[in-house]
């Protein structure tokens, strides 16, 4: 009995362990299925849900690596850190309304990133154009229950979008032949894709739930193909 009870607790402390490492180490806890909120969810929904949290938790990611690569954008918008920054883009009061890109959202968010003429913070209008063009083409919503509608064709447009900003993030150049924000780094010294694998994860995310939901409703998507040397964006209306 003595050496069960040992073994028991050994046991526990090892699972206590592993169960704070976890929680550590992910920053997004998942939902208990149980708790109120999820009782009017389908399966859907909280693959929805957890699809469109973790995109949110890659764009915030994005974007602290961008303005650490382009520091100089960063001071434009404030004299706070990289973090800092980010936290009040997602979380402050401000409804992804920001006059200093003159209140623009989505795809015309993203272009201003790339136009010559505007000379302020280029990392904000390509997070807040990624970021709202997302939330509208999941029907502006965060989160979603049984009688919540999407349509898998604006998820789909949505993904070739993020595809098309990402190309445009390491291609795009100004009148000078410089980048118009610094990204992925390939050279003799360096070899850093972290930026393609992060846009990398939003789109497979994406793609899957806008199959899925194609499935589901048995409704066909209609695939676009995409110039990348036009670097047109779909509306999502």
């Amino acid at each position: 009995m003595q050496r069960n009870n040992s073994l028991l607790f050994f046991i526990s402390i090892l699972l206590s362990f592993l169960l704070i490492q976890t929680l550590n180490a992910k920053e997004i806890v998942e939902p208990d299925r149980q708790s109120g909120s999820q009782l009017g969810k389908s399966d859907f929904d909280r693959m929805a849900d957890h699809e469109i949290r973790e995109n949110i938790q890659s764009l915030k990611s994005l974007m602290i690596k961008l303005y650490k690569r382009n520091p100089v954008e960063l001071k434009k918008s404030t004299s706070e850190d990289a973090e800092k920054m980010v936290n009040w883009v997602f979380n402050g009061n401000h409804n992804w309304n920001f006059e200093a890109i003159n209140n623009a959202q989505g795809t015309d968010a993203i272009y201003l990133t790339f136009n010559e003429d505007y000379k302020g913070d280029r990392v904000l209008p390509f997070v807040v154009g990624i970021y709202t063009m997302l939330i509208k083409a999941h029907g502006g919503k965060k989160e979603f229950y049984l009688f919540d509608s999407i349509d898998p064709q604006l998820l789909y447009n949505a993904s070739r979008n993020v595809e098309i900003a990402a190309w445009k993030l390491s291609n795009t150049k100004d009148t000078s032949g410089n980048l118009f924000l610094l990204a992925n780094e390939i050279n003799q010294k360096e070899n850093n894709l972290s930026f393609e694998r992060e846009f990398g994860k939003i789109i497979g995310r994406t793609d899957f739930v806008a199959f899925t939901l194609s499935e589901k409703m048995e409704r066909s998507i209609t695939r676009i193909i995409q110039n990348l040397a036009t670097g047109l964006l779909i509306p999502i209306h």
